[in-house]
C-alpha cells in the first residue's frame, strides 16, 4: 500500500483582529515532507502514528507538508492557497496512492474561503478520483459542512476537551483506514444536526458521562466504527456553524442515522448545562486571596489564544494590582513589543514599561509601571501532553510583587511548565492566572488547590444569543429557544 499523509490546520476566530499569514504557520509548525518531528502536534498526529503503522505493515507512507498556525483571525488568502497547493502538488507527485490520510482542524476560514477544509478535501478528491480512500482527523471545535462530507470517506474527531486524546484518535483513524484498505469494513458517515451551539468540557459532567457512553458504545457494537461530537466553534461566523453528531458505521447508514439522532437529541436536552460556572474578576481575585492554601488557579477563560484571541487582556491583572495581591504569577500576557524592549534591556534591569491590552476593546487597559526583568528566554516552550507548544521569545518580569510572563508567540496556558520554563516554581505560588478555557485542566488540576473560571472583559464572542453574526445560521439554540418545536408539533 502507498498512503499519502499531510496536515494543514488552524482555528479561525472570525471576530479576532489578528490575521494569519505564512509567518504565523512557520512560527507554530512548518515541516516540509519528511521533516515532521517524532512528537505530534495537535493536528498532525496522523503523520506520526502513520509512520509507525506503515512500518509495522510494510506499507509506504509518502509524507507531504505538515503545517499548523495557532488560532487567530482570518487567514490570508495567498497564504492558504500557497499551502494548499503545495500539498496538492505533493499528492499529484505521489500518485498513484491507495489512500490519503490527513490532519486537519475544521474551523479554518481564509479570505475568500468560508469552508477551507471543504475546498481542500474537494481538490484532494479531484486528484485521487472517486474510489481512493480519503479520511482525516479533526478538532471538534469546528464546522462539519456538506461539502467536506461529500469529499471524504470518513472523519474521526477528538473526543476530549481538553484535547488529551489527539494521538488516541489518530490511532482510531488509522485502524479504520487499515480495516478499509484490507477489505474488512466499509465506513459510512451518518450525521445529525443538533441545532445548537454550546461549550462541552469533558472534564466535568454531563459531558464526561456522555463521552464515556459513546466510547462504550464503540466497544460493544461491531457495526459502530466511530462516534464523534462536533462541538462547533461559536467564534466562527460561517453558514454551517453548530453542533453535530457523527456516527461512522460499517456500511449501516440507517442504523448510524438512528444512533446519531438519539445521541444528538440527548445532547440537545442538556443544552446550557455543560459549561463551567463562571465568576467575574472581582469575585475571582477575592476568593483566591482568601483561600487557605495555594496554588489557586484563575483561568481567564475567554481571553484564550486557543480560541483566537490575542491573550493580552489585563483585566484580572489590574484587579490583582488594585487589591495588593502578592505571591502571584501571571502566564501569559502577549506583547511582542514589550518583550523586545525587555530583551534589549537585559536580565536584572529595572525599566518603565507599558504592556498588554493593545489588541482590541474589552481587554482592559495597558499596564504602566517600573518593572524588574528577572529572566529572558528565547524561543520558549511548554509541554502539551506528548508534544511541546512554543510561546516565543519571553520575558519574566516583576511588578509590585507579581510575577508576569510576557510572550511574543500567542499560546494558551497548557501546562505548569509554562512557568518553570521562565524560572517560576508554580507549586509555590498562592495564585496562578492562566489564559485557557479548558485545555489547561489536565495538567494544572494536578497542582491546583482550587480552580476558578473567570469571565473577565469581552475579548471573545462567548454568548451566541448576543453575538453579531452576519453569516452564521440563526435557527439554532440559544438564538432560538427550541429549534425542534415545529418538528414536534408536526409529529
Amino acid at each position: 500500500m502507498r498512503i499519502f499523509t499531510a496536515a494543514l490546520a488552524t482555528e479561525t476566530n472570525t471576530f479576532s483582529p489578528i490575521c494569519v499569514d505564512r509567518r504565523a504557520f512557520e512560527a507554530s509548525l512548518y515541516a516540509p515532507p519528511g521533516m515532521h518531528p517524532e512528537t505530534p502536534t495537535l493536528c498532525t498526529a496522523p503523520i506520526t502514528v502513520g509512520r509507525r503503522i506503515a512500518a509495522e505493515k510494510g506499507w509506504e507512507v509518502i509524507e507531504g507538508t505538515a503545517t499548523w498556525a495557532d488560532p487567530a483571525g482570518l487567514v490570508n488568502r495567498r497564504t492558504y492557497e500557497e499551502l494548499r497547493d503545495e500539498i496538492l502538488e505533493q499528492l499529484r507527485a505521489a500518485m498513484p496512492v491507495d489512500a490519503v490520510v490527513l490532519g486537519l482542524h475544521g474551523a479554518m476560514v481564509a479570505d475568500g474561503y468560508e469552508d477551507t477544509e471543504g475546498d481542500f478535501l474537494s481538490r484532494v478528491r479531484e486528484i485521487v478520483g472517486p474510489d481512493i480512500l480519503v479520511c482525516a482527523e479533526l478538532d471538534p471545535h469546528s464546522h462539519l459542512t456538506v461539502k467536506r462530507r461529500a469529499a471524504a470517506d470518513f472523519f474521526v474527531y477528538f473526543k476530549e476537551f481538553p484535547h488529551t486524546d489527539f494521538v488516541d484518535r489518530a490511532e482510531d483513524l488509522w485502524r479504520i483506514a487499515v480495516d478499509t484498505l484490507e477489505g474488512r469494513v466499509k465506513p459510512v458517515m451518518s450525521v445529525f444536526d443538533c441545532r445548537m451551539i454550546d461549550v462541552f468540557p469533558t472534564s466535568r459532567d454531563p459531558m464526561r458521562s456522555f463521552v464515556d457512553k459513546i466510547m462504550a458504545m464503540e466497544k460493544s457494537d461491531a457495526d459502530i466504527l466511530s462516534i464523534s461530537v462536533i462541538h462547533g466553534f461559536m467564534a466562527g461566523d460561517v453558514p454551517e456553524m453548530g453542533t453535530k453528531l457523527l456516527v461512522v458505521t460499517d456500511n449501516k447508514p440507517g442504523k448510524g442515522s438512528a444512533i446519531a439522532r438519539d445521541l444528538g437529541l440527548e445532547l440537545f436536552s442538556k443544552r446550557g448545562t455543560f459549561i463551567m460556572p463562571q465568576i467575574d474578576e472581582k469575585q475571582a481575585v477575592s476568593e483566591a486571596m482568601a483561600a487557605a492554601s495555594g496554588p489557586v488557579v484563575i483561568a481567564d477563560l475567554w481571553d484564550n489564544p486557543g480560541g483566537g484571541t490575542a491573550g493580552d487582556a489585563t483585566v484580572i491583572l489590574q484587579e490583582l494590582l488594585d487589591c495588593g495581591a502578592t505571591d502571584t504569577a501571571i502566564g501569559t500576557i502577549w506583547d511582542p513589543m514589550a518583550v523586545q524592549i525587555c530583551m534589549a534591556a537585559g536580565e536584572g534591569a529595572e525599566i518603565p514599561l507599558r504592556f498588554g491590552a493593545k489588541s482590541a476593546p474589552g481587554t482592559g487597559n495597558p499596564i504602566d509601571g517600573l518593572v524588574k526583568i528577572i529572566r529572558l528566554v528565547p524561543n520558549a516552550e511548554m509541554r502539551f501532553g506528548e508534544s511541546f507548544a512554543p510561546f516565543g521569545d519571553a520575558a519574566h518580569i516583576q511588578l509590585d510583587g507579581i510575577d508576569i510572563i510576557l510572550n511574543s508567540t500567542r499560546a494558551q496556558s497548557f501546562d505548569p511548565s509554562l512557568f518553570s520554563a521562565m524560572g517560576i516554581d508554580p507549586g509555590t505560588k498562592k495564585i496562578l492566572v492562566i489564559k485557557s478555557t479548558n485545555h489547561f485542566y489536565a495538567s494544572f488540576s494536578k497542582i491546583a488547590s482550587q480552580i476558578l473560571y473567570c469571565s473577565a472583559g469581552t475579548p471573545y464572542p462567548n454568548n451566541p444569543a448576543r453575538t453579531p453574526y452576519r453569516r452564521a445560521r440563526k435557527d439554532i439554540w440559544p438564538m432560538v429557544a427550541d429549534p425542534f418545536a415545529e418538528e414536534r408539533k408536526d409529529a
